[in-house]
């Protein structure tokens, strides 16, 4: 599917730069704790450093569906956003219960609720390309 409007052209701006942001973040932190670890409300701050352009991803990703105007592609977003947003609540439920009852350490690491949210996101791009295949088959 290549469809493409100027909410589309916008999204793909906003997610390319809150991504450059994240990168040089993500690194230049690691850095900073690996060499010179602050302590107190210093190590606070820069830890959160990096998770602030993932919040705007998501964002930007919500931007895409007040700003979007063809009414099937928003649909089409809004149930991949449900799609990851669903797939994400159970997985991360999940694995707290398994942290719950120690079959999991908690200490074990990962990237967290985001990642697996974004996981989401490509699972319901799959569900949705999926759906559209099979309408294309019935018609």
């Amino acid at each position: 599917m290549s469809y493409r409007s100027s909410a589309i052209g916008r999204y793909v701006k906003r997610l390319a730069v809150f991504m450059a942001i994240f990168v040089v973040l993500i690194f230049a932190v690691g850095t900073l704790f690996r060499t010179a670890p602050p302590t107190g409300a210093l190590a606070w701050a820069a830890a959160i450093l990096p998770a602030l352009p993932i919040i705007g991803v998501f964002w930007t990703i919500f931007r895409l569906l007040a700003e979007e105007s063809d009414e099937f592609m928003r649909m089409m977003f809004v149930r991949q956003v449900l799609i990851a947003t669903a797939f994400c609540l159970c997985v991360m439920t999940i694995w707290e219960f398994l942290q719950n009852y120690e079959v999991l350490s908690r200490e074990t690491g990962g990237f967290g609720t985001a990642f697996v949210w974004f996981v989401g996101l490509g699972v319901g791009a799959i569900w949705n390309t999926m759906v559209l295949r099979q309408q294309a088959d019935d018609e």
